[in-house]
């Protein structure tokens, strides 16, 4: 998908089309974070920081576990 940026005011605006914000379940209201590594920007919805938190703390339990396993597969 090839997409122009356009004017608005001074500023650039970027439009999604409704079939992608539809499938990423994104409307006006999602919070999104933008970050970039200064080549590609990536855009993507805010994630809850429980979540996050206990995702991060599974894949500590998993590494301290399994770290020999992980070491022989790598």
């Amino acid at each position: 998908m090839v997409k122009k940026l356009f004017r608005t005011g001074n500023r650039l605006a970027l439009v999604l089309d409704k079939p992608l914000l539809d499938r990423l379940d994104i409307d006006a209201d999602t919070p999104l974070e933008i970050s970039t590594d200064d080549e590609v920007i990536v855009i993507s919805k805010v994630r809850d920081k429980k979540r996050t938190t206990r995702f991060q703390a599974i894949v500590r339990e998993l590494d301290r576990d399994f770290s020999r396993v992980f070491k022989r597969l790598a």
